[in-house]
């Protein structure tokens, strides 16, 4: 079984396809290598988390992150509950054509992966949509079902965010075993950011400008660390120092220093959130 720790951060970017922007009236649009968007739905820039997968009469609920997303321009990417995926779309009134999905090769569980071979299969071809209070079905040829929710995305400002994989260059790395959920920040609304490097807490203050958020000096507990936790405190620090790039999309947000190091999080389900 492939267990892929590390993947190009190129090939995640041409997975994480994000939807931008809301179309809530019909048109068309040309797509980058996609087809052409038209529909009466509004469901293009919408963040739809899976709920349940039904194939063949038998239903499975979706594991935390399934999601799908799709853009304005003939792409759709999102989860399939293990790997990340992308694939070009067209829409046509209530139709949607799903043509073949790229995806990464990371291996997890069993019923993770029976349900994403599940969602992969009935993510597919012709695609009957509707929509009724925030929830999406999209109905299969064969009569196999999705249900999906809308969901808001997290505000940067007050959020949680936990590091769940550290980037240098090209490159994102999990994170090494036995560190996983322990570094993390929240920015607050007074302009302050605290947190933990995975082994010592810090504070400081940080300018959030478009794109950009500029870190002052870091202070920090003085633990003595050892390790892989090392490793990762180490690479925190020269990411939170000076101006960094943020993205945020959804419940993910990446970090990008001028010096290539970088960091991935993420927030706690919408239903998890206070």
């Amino acid at each position: 079984m492939r267990n892929q720790l590390s993947i190009p951060v190129t090939a995640l970017a041409l997975l994480a396809l994000a939807a931008c922007g809301t179309e809530t009236g019909s048109g068309s649009g040309s797509g980058d290598g996609g087809g052409s968007v038209s529909t009466d739905l509004p469901l293009t820039g919408v963040h739809w988390s899976v709920d349940s997968v039904t194939v063949g009469g038998k239903k499975s609920p979706a594991p935390e992150g399934a999601h799908v997303e799709i853009g304005p321009k003939g792409h759709a990417g999102g989860s399939f509950g293990c790997n990340s995926f992308g694939a070009d779309v067209t829409i046509d009134g209530d139709t949607i054509t799903v043509g073949n999905a790229v995806q990464t090769e990371m291996a997890c569980d069993k019923n993770r992966m029976s349900f994403e071979d599940a969602l992969r299969a009935a993510f597919s071809g012709k695609l009957k949509a509707k929509i009724t209070d925030g929830r999406l079905t999209l109905t299969t040829e064969k009569g196999d079902s999705i249900a999906l929710s809308a969901q808001k995305s997290a505000p940067l400002v007050g959020t949680k965010w936990t590091v769940n994989s550290l980037v240098t260059g090209d490159t994102a790395s999990s994170l090494p075993a036995g560190t996983e959920k322990k570094a993390y920040m929240t920015f607050g609304k007074d302009g302050s950011v605290r947190g933990s490097l995975g082994c010592n807490t810090f504070t400081s203050t940080a300018k959030i400008s478009g794109s950009t958020i500029t870190f002052d000096r870091l202070a920090t507990t003085r633990k003595m660390c050892t390790g892989t936790a090392m490793t990762v405190e180490s690479h925190l620090l020269k990411v939170l120092e000076g101006k960094v790039t943020y993205k945020l999309q959804h419940n993910s947000l990446s970090l990008t220093a001028e010096s290539g190091k970088g960091l991935a999080a993420s927030s706690e389900p919408a239903f998890l959130r206070k």
